[in-house]
C-alpha cells in the first residue's frame, strides 16, 4: 500500500543474541553450536546471553547457569567480554547516527530511530529497514532484526516478530490487525500482577481485549 509521507515512522533495531553472536563471529568453531555467555558451569552465576541454538534448549538470559548446563551440557560456555561488546555497540550506534541523528539507545544492543521523512531521501520504510540491516552486517558481520511502525510500541513488537535477522513494517492502517492475534502480555504495562485479571476474564489476545466492554474492564 502507498503510505503518505506525513506518517511518523519509528524503527526499533535489535541486534540478534548480541553477546553470543559476537563470540560466534570471532570463533568459527562456535558457529552453529549452542553458545552460552555468562557464568561458567560449576559457578553460581547466571546466563547473560544465549545463541539461538542454545535457546532451542530453553536456555535464556538470567537463567541460573546450573539450569542451563542441565539442559545442554554440550553447549559452549563463555565468559562475557564486555569491552568487546561495548566496542561493537559504539560502532553500531555511530553507524545508526549516519542514517539519522534521531537515535535513542534502549540498551547496549537495541535502539529506536525516528526515520520520519527519510522516505524522500532513501525510499519507503522497507528500503530503510533493509539499508539499516545491510550496513550493520557489512560493518560488523552481525545481524539485526528491525521493526518499523508509527510508534515505539509497534516498532518494538515488529522487531520481535521475525527474529532473528527479520524485518517487519507495520503501517498505521495495519496496526489493529497486527496486534489482534498477540497475547495481551505483549502490551506494555501488562505484567505479572495485571495478567491474572485478564485471564480471569478469559481475555487472552489483543483482539479479545478490544472486544471487551469498558464496564468489564473497569
Amino acid at each position: 500500500m502507498t503510505t503518505p509521507e506525513r506518517h511518523r515512522w519509528i524503527a526499533h533495531v535489535d541486534l540478534d543474541a548480541f553477546f553470543a553472536s559476537c563470540e560466534q563471529r570471532d570463533e568459527p568453531t562456535y558457529r552453529g553450536r549452542p553458545v552460552v555467555v555468562g557464568a561458567l558451569p560449576g559457578g553460581r552465576g547466571v546466563v547473560a546471553a544465549a545463541s539461538y541454538e542454545a535457546r532451542e534448549y530453553g536456555i535464556h538470559s538470567a537463567m541460573p547457569i546450573a539450569e542451563a548446563y542441565r539442559r545442554c551440557p554440550d553447549a559452549v560456555y563463555v565468559r562475557p567480554d564486555h569491552d568487546k561488546y561495548q566496542r561493537e555497540s559504539r560502532r553500531i550506534f555511530a553507524l545508526l547516527k549516519d542514517i539519522t541523528p534521531r537515535v535513542e539507545a534502549a540498551s547496549i544492543d537495541e535502539a529506536y530511530l525516528d526515520i520520519s521523512g527519510l522516505e524522500r531521501l532513501v525510499g519507503p520504510p522497507e528500503k530503510i529497514g533493509q539499508d539499516i540491516k545491510r550496513r550493520i552486517l557489512d560493518a560488523t558481520g552481525l545481524t539485526a532484526s528491525v521493526g518499523i511502525g508509527p510508534n515505539r510500541l509497534i516498532a518494538k513488537l515488529g522487531s520481535e516478530h521475525r527474529k532473528p535477522d527479520g524485518l517487519t513494517v507495520v503501517a498505521p492502517d495495519d496496526v489493529a490487525d497486527f496486534l489482534a492475534p498477540m497475547p495481551v502480555s505483549n502490551l506494555r504495562g501488562v505484567g505479572r500482577k495485571t495478567l491474572p485479571h485478564f485471564e480471569r476474564l478469559h481475555i487472552h489476545t489483543v483482539a479479545e481485549l478490544r472486544a471487551a466492554s469498558m464496564a468489564t474492564l473497569e
